[in-house]
């Protein structure tokens, strides 16, 4: 199967999808970023504001601006985003999930907001410790277009 952001030369395009009907789309990604107990401890009182609330803002404005980032992606008409986090076992759980009524889907708004939310967090944290790690960004699940739903548990 021919990847759909090529041109029959090989040149790389963004894919029309003028033809394609607006349907509803949802998509869910997630990151994992990993840190020290030491760092996940001081958080409530870093000096730059609350890092995870920070972090959920630029994941927000990131989504919304994921067109200009990524050269193929579509500009879309985002209906809904919601980025949240929660500390966890070893760091912190960031979830990602966008909805669009649209002829093309939101997978990559949402992995867009799940890795700026977690490089957010770095950023804000990177004084404590330069050694966090940002892991497991994947997409968990998307419904809706042509190739259908998908989800990573299968469900």
């Amino acid at each position: 199967m021919p990847l759909s952001h090529y041109d029959k030369k090989g040149r790389a395009r963004m894919v029309d999808v003028s033809t394609k009907p607006a349907t509803h789309r949802t998509a869910e990604a997630n990151a994992f970023v990993a840190m020290s107990p030491k760092v996940l401890k001081a958080l409530p009182r870093n000096p730059k504001g609350n890092p995870l609330e920070i972090a959920r803002f630029a994941g927000i404005q990131a989504a919304k601006r994921t067109s200009e980032l990524i050269p193929m992606c579509h500009p879309l008409p985002l209906t809904h985003i919601e980025v949240t986090t929660k500390i966890a076992k070893g760091g912190i759980e960031i979830r990602a999930s966008a909805a669009t009524t649209a002829p093309t889907g939101v997978e990559m708004e949402a992995l867009t907001a799940a890795s700026i939310t977690a490089l957010t967090i770095y950023d804000m944290c990177k004084a404590l410790d330069k050694g966090i790690v940002i892991r497991e960004v994947r997409l968990e699940k998307k419904t809706g277009g042509k190739s259908g739903d998908y989800s990573r548990s299968g469900g």
